[in-house]
């Protein structure tokens, strides 16, 4: 099989089945969903892989809330704590995961 430039009939001949194939919008719309498969919200939460420095911002901001809300009892202080802590738990898991493959 050569490298160079087909010849002008087998190129016409390609560039008619590229047309062809263009304008078909059934293999378009085929094509278009094969693109790539949509995962779950609980397959990307899995997959998820967070960077130390996000993991440190978020311990930062949990105890600077837990603080907070410790010395002012505020509700919302208390409330925003109640949120990102979780989120920072499940953070620090999931690097902890990552650092310990082999």
């Amino acid at each position: 099989m050569s490298i160079g430039r087909l010849p002008d009939h087998e190129q016409r001949i390609l560039d008619d089945l590229e047309r062809d194939l263009r304008r078909d919008r059934r293999l378009t719309r085929r094509l278009r969903t094969l693109e790539r498969p949509r995962r779950s919200w609980p397959a990307r939460l899995a997959a998820y892989r967070p960077h130390p420095l996000t993991v440190a911002a978020l311990l930062a901001v949990a105890v600077g809330l837990m603080v907070t809300g410790i010395s002012t009892s505020h509700p919302a202080a208390i409330w925003a704590f109640a949120f990102v802590w979780p989120v920072t738990l499940f953070a620090v898991f999931r690097l902890l995961c990552r650092w310990a493959e082999p």
